[in-house]
């Protein structure tokens, strides 16, 4: 895998992003604190946090390089609102930084915490194998890592990131959100750019050919429990989610790849997440990995100029998802 020119730092094009996060902590409903010398900002823990805490922790979840809006109507006609992505570097953006890659527990030295951690956090680590895959390291001085996670970090996990990164805990902001708040259902919708991403990758097609890539899907309404949650935010992508990508491939590649992309290719695809999960003793590594990618994909071969649509939108099971 080649890339041209110099890669950004995901870090430091989100740095200011954080610091305005924590400036106007009052007006997005979080908190700012402190934890084993880390600064610690609740998004929607014991904080209410709110939609736009929320559109926010998703650029920032993409390293600066995505934009995130709320835009009116989307793919579903019964609901009016939807979360729309965009980047015009989908592998870092997306891959290096959005994707919650990095199990995080504390468990090996007696504690009961575990996150999975995204953000631009993980490519200064660069702990996972797909860094290798992606030739990507962040060499940044100060680092922001994204947890789902209702509790903040504790010190051992405090501790594990710092010296992953190479850095000190001071130089480590952790935000952190519940899926069932409304930041933490709004940053996880908005990765549905994201996840076609990283089937794509699975798929084994060349991410150096993915050049642009837009995605929206319904925004949720936050559940009270965590695994309703958990739900709605995959039904919201996986039966309302639709992506386009802008590839340098011949048309039979970008065929191929649209084809291969959608949820629908999944044997397990047309029932409510929540149900799947059930069926499969919520036990995630049972459920067929190919579920999780938007509804409907658009791709664009930017040889060719023409575009290979799949896949398809299910209101139905989005409304019985969501209602």
């Amino acid at each position: 895998m080649t890339w041209a020119g110099r890669r950004p730092s995901v870090n430091a094009l989100a740095a200011p992003l954080v610091d305005a996060l924590a400036a106007e902590a009052t007006a997005l409903r979080i908190e700012v604190g402190e934890a084993s010398g880390a600064r610690v900002i609740d998004a929607g823990a014991k904080a209410r946090g709110s939609i736009e805490a929320g559109r926010r922790l998703a650029e920032i979840c993409m390293g600066g390089l995505g934009r995130v809006s709320i835009v009116p109507q989307g793919p579903v006609p019964s609901w009016p609102f939807s979360v729309q992505v965009h980047t015009a570097d989908p592998v870092l953006a997306c891959l290096a930084s959005q994707y919650a890659g990095w199990s995080l527990s504390d468990r090996e030295e007696g504690g009961g915490f575990f996150a999975l951690g995204s953000g631009p956090g993980r490519a200064a680590a660069a702990v996972e194998e797909l860094f290798g895959q992606l030739d990507y390291r962040d060499a940044a001085s100060s680092i922001v890592l994204v947890l789902e996670s209702a509790d903040p970090p504790p010190a051992a996990i405090v501790d594990k990131v710092a010296r992953a990164a190479g850095i000190a805990p001071s130089a480590v902001t952790f935000i952190f959100a519940p899926t069932q708040s409304l930041a933490g259902t709004t940053q996880i919708v908005a990765r549905v750019l994201e996840v076609a991403l990283h089937k794509a990758h699975e798929l084994g097609f060349p991410l150096e050919a993915v050049l642009d890539g837009i995605g929206v899907a319904p925004l949720a309404p936050p559940a009270p429990t965590m695994l309703a949650a958990m739900g709605r935010t995959n039904d919201a992508i996986i039966y309302g989610g639709r992506v386009q990508l802008f590839v340098e491939a011949d048309d039979p590649d970008a065929r191929d790849l649209a084809e291969k992309l959608p949820s629908s290719a999944s044997r397990d695809h047309g029932a409510p997440f929540a149900s799947i999960f059930e069926h499969a003793g919520g036990d995630f590594y049972a459920i067929d990995a190919h579920l999780f990618s938007p509804a409907e994909v658009i791709v664009t071969s930017l040889k060719s100029g023409k575009s290979h649509r799949a896949g398809r939108i299910e209101p139905a099971l989005v409304e019985a998802s969501f209602t």
